[in-house]
């Protein structure tokens, strides 16, 4: 659960100190002078005892604690959550927190008729590449093309890893025809940027196809949907 940000506020070390030369200043007021108002935080100087003033010291003392409390919780909150949405060994939305901006962007569609699209990506002999190089050479052809792609993508956009080789690009404001083409740069930044290891270039291979979301489609349908056009494209490229 997020915390509200609470309103900007003056530090509580700052107010209290401003809450003690406050009290001064009515501690030197002339009793007999009616032009000054005798108060002090709306409490009347003759009730603003050294009891009174400690206990106000003492409430401020305690706001300091609480919202150098609350910073951290708020901290240790964000970092909860970041961790909670990011997959475990990349930068990038992990399967659940994906589905659920996927799910957005579909209400987004049926809500307002906003066009969005869905671009999925299949690695093609990610295995063979652990097996004959070992899984550090195939870690490094993920992070090379995850990192490609969050170079190529929008900020309005986001990606995400939905299993060991398969990835997803969530484009807002993106038709059919815009997905396709936004498909083929991604594809060609990847392939004229393969990962290096050991020295040597790890050449990767992929399948991908693009979708645009449809009103009255939940997230399942949506990703089946995708992988069927990236079967088709595949199907495609290997009969040319």
């Amino acid at each position: 659960m997020k915390i509200e940000r609470p309103s900007a506020a003056r530090p509580a070390r700052a107010v209290t100190a401003a809450y003690a030369r406050r009290v001064e200043a009515a501690a030197s007021i002339d009793p007999g002078d009616a032009a000054i108002p005798a108060t002090v935080l709306g409490i009347p100087e003759a009730e603003f005892t050294p009891r009174v003033r400690d206990a106000i010291m003492g409430l401020m003392s305690e706001v300091d604690m609480l919202r150098r409390e609350l910073s951290q919780t708020r901290a240790r909150l964000d970092e909860a959550e970041k961790a909670a949405d990011q997959d475990h060994m990349l930068p990038l939305l992990n399967r659940r927190a994906f589905v659920r901006e996927l799910t957005r962007y579909i209400a987004f569609t049926d809500r307002y008729n906003t066009p969005a699209s869905l671009i999925y990506f299949d690695l093609n002999r990610l295995k063979v590449t652990n097996d004959t190089l070992g899984h550090a050479a195939g870690d490094a052809v993920l992070t090379q093309f995850s990192s490609v792609l969050l170079a190529q993508i929008r900020e309005s956009d986001c990606v995400g890893r939905l299993g060991g080789d398969e990835f997803a690009v969530l484009l807002s404001h993106a038709t059919q025809d815009q997905a396709l083409k936004k498909a083929d740069a991604l594809a060609a930044a990847v392939q004229a940027s393969p990962a290096q290891w050991n020295d040597h270039s790890i050449p990767v291979s992929f399948a991908y196809g693009a979708f645009e979301l449809q009103p009255g489609d939940n997230a399942d349908m949506a990703l089946a949907r995708a992988d069927e056009a990236m079967y088709a494209q595949k199907r495609a490229t290997k009969t040319e």
